[in-house]
């Protein structure tokens, strides 16, 4: 990595303008079906889930419908629960896993809360497997006011109406191999500055909220799913991905000053999780069934308290 050759599009140095966007939109390629993939499974879904259709991206040819599940018997007198997926779109097993959730466990919770699951939030970027929307706007980044980014526009004013009243919020993501040979150093092209180089951490693991921990639920979350995968051990420094192992596969940021997905409500209990699909240790069903045993075990671990 010490050697990694410049990124092929614009001048080192120099931040990204319009054609440079354009050309790398321009290298982006559909290599798999939102249609197919989401909103078929959604669709099977309706006898049991309410569906809301809460935005509708347009990037020219394509059309996209951003798409909730929501439960049937929603009731004022329950708590609330906000799982999201995909707010990066190659992050396959937070879409999967968020479906895996309703399709096999959702109905275990029913008349006990109420759920709120939009699974896909970046369907352009999960059709080329893209941590960026169509404008090289990060999603994770851009839960703000004014925010550049649609689909995070979109699900914050979702979200709005409920934003007191989420107890539970669990934004499922991945952290993978790309990370580093692709997505970090776009990112350093696209605004002028060098890359450098990191580690990607071989394993399960959660990022709380800085500025309101929770210790006892990260780790209830991570108990559960070291039931069903690896938790990824902290590197030489005690740390996963530049911040410090607070417990074992737990580490925390500031979420609503990073603009992150998990600051989107008032919620006690937020957490992100990040899994790894390219360990040798791992496969997609794992990650699957990992990032929905975390969903349930963040709702379990809530309901007792």
């Amino acid at each position: 990595m010490t050697d990694q050759a410049p990124y092929p599009i614009g001048t080192p140095g120099q931040p990204w303008g319009d054609a440079e966007r354009a050309e790398w939109r321009s290298l982006q390629t559909r290599q798999r079906s939102y249609e197919t993939d989401v909103v078929r499974v959604i669709d099977s879904l309706r006898s049991r889930f309410d569906v809301v259709e809460y935005g509708r991206l347009d990037y020219a040819p394509d059309t996209y419908a951003l798409l909730a599940i929501r439960s049937r018997e929603w009731r004022d007198d329950l708590p609330s629960v906000l799982v999201t997926g995909g707010v990066h779109g190659y992050e396959t097993s937070g879409v999967h896993g968020a479906l895996r959730f309703v399709e096999q466990h959702a109905d275990d919770y029913a008349g006990r809360v109420n759920l709120l699951v939009a699974p896909c939030i970046s369907p352009w970027a999960y059709e080329r497997i893209h941590r960026w929307n169509a404008h090289a706007v990060d999603p994770n980044r851009s839960f703000r006011d004014d925010s550049p980014a649609e689909e995070s526009a979109a699900l914050m004013r979702l979200v709005a109406p409920l934003r007191d009243r989420v107890r539970v919020h669990i934004d499922l993501h991945e952290t993978t191999d790309t990370d580093e040979t692709e997505f970090r150093p776009a990112k350093a092209a696209r605004d002028g500055e060098d890359s450098v180089p990191g580690e990607i951490p071989d394993g399960f693991y959660l990022v709380g909220d800085s500025e309101n921990p929770q210790p006892a639920f990260q780790q209830a979350v991570i108990a559960a799913v070291a039931r069903v995968t690896h938790i990824a051990p902290a590197d030489r420094n005690g740390q996963i991905i530049g911040s410090p192992v607070v417990a074992p596969g737990i580490i925390n940021y500031p979420v609503r000053k990073l603009g992150l997905c998990a600051g989107v409500t008032s919620a006690r209990y937020t957490t992100t999780t990040e899994v790894y699909p390219d360990s040798p240790r791992a496969s997609s069903e794992q990650c699957n069934a990992a990032q929905a045993a975390a969903v349930c075990a963040a709702i379990d671990f809530a309901l007792g308290q």
